[in-house]
C-alpha cells in the first residue's frame, strides 16, 4: 500500500522560503560582491562611533565648550552637564513646549534638538532673558497679571513670547492677543493661565510701544 504524501499550504510556503533563502544565498556569493558596512568612513578620517566629541557655543552670552555623544539633546546637555535647570523636561516629544529655548533668536524645543545641532549657534534660555539677580519686564508683567500658578510651563511661556516681542519690535509691529495666543500655541499649561498670560504680555508690550 502506497502512502501519498499530504501537501499543505503551510508546507508548501515553507518549502518555497527556503529554496529563495537558499537561491539569494548562492548569488550573493558568487555574482555580488558583499554589502559595504553600513558604518564604514565614507571618507578617510571621518568619525563613527557613539563617543564624545567637542561642542562649542554660546549659552545666554557666554561661550561653552564641552565634550558631548551625538545622542545627547540639548535639553539634556542643559539640564544634565551645565546646570541650567529653568530649561523643563516635560512630554519629551516636543509637544508641551516646557523646554523651549531660544536658538539664534527663534524659538525651539530643546528636547527635539541634538546638541550638537546647536555648533556654533547662540542658546538662550529662561536664565539668560534678564540680567543675573534681575527681574526682565515680561517676567515681571508675568508676576502682576498672576500668568503663573505651578510654574512648570512658565519658563517655556516666557522664552516663546520673549521671541515674540523681540520680533514685533523688529519690524515694528503692534501685537494683538491674537498674535499672542499664536506665539503660545505650542506651549502647554495645565494650570490654564493662558488669558493672564496673554494680558501680561499685551501689558509688556504696551510698556514697548508695542501694542
Amino acid at each position: 500500500m502506497t502512502t501519498q504524501t499530504r501537501i499543505t499550504r503551510r508546507g508548501l510556503l515553507q518549502s518555497i522560503g527556503t529554496a529563495s533563502l537558499v537561491a539569494g544565498c548562492k548569488a550573493g556569493t558568487e555574482g555580488q560582491a558583499p554589502p559595504v558596512s553600513p558604518r564604514s568612513p565614507a571618507v578617510e578620517g571621518e568619525q563613527v562611533g557613539p563617543e564624545a566629541t567637542r561642542l562649542a557655543f554660546a549659552l545666554n552670552g557666554a561661550p561653552v565648550d564641552v565634550q558631548a555623544e551625538p545622542r545627547t539633546t540639548l535639553l539634556a546637555l542643559l539640564r544634565d552637564d551645565l546646570g541650567f535647570t529653568g530649561t523643563k523636561e516635560g512630554c519629551d516629544r516636543g509637544a508641551c513646549g516646557a523646554c523651549t529655548v531660544l536658538v539664534n533668536g527663534a524659538a525651539q524645543n530643546a528636547c527635539m534638538l541634538l546638541a550638537h545641532d546647536v555648533a556654533g549657534a547662540s542658546v538662550t534660555t529662561v536664565e539668560g532673558l534678564a540680567p543675573a539677580g534681575e527681574v526682565g519686564p515680561l517676567q515681571r508683567q508675568f508676576v502682576a497679571h498672576d500668568a503663573l500658578q505651578c510654574g512648570f510651563c512658565t519658563s517655556g511661556m516666557l522664552v516663546s513670547c520673549s521671541a515674540l516681542l523681540k520680533r514685533t519690535a523688529d519690524v515694528g509691529g503692534q501685537l494683538t492677543a491674537e498674535q499672542v495666543n499664536t506665539a503660545i500655541s505650542g506651549n502647554l499649561c495645565r494650570c490654564g493661565s493662558y488669558p493672564h498670560i496673554v494680558d501680561a504680555v499685551l501689558a509688556t508690550a504696551r510698556e514697548q510701544g508695542l501694542a
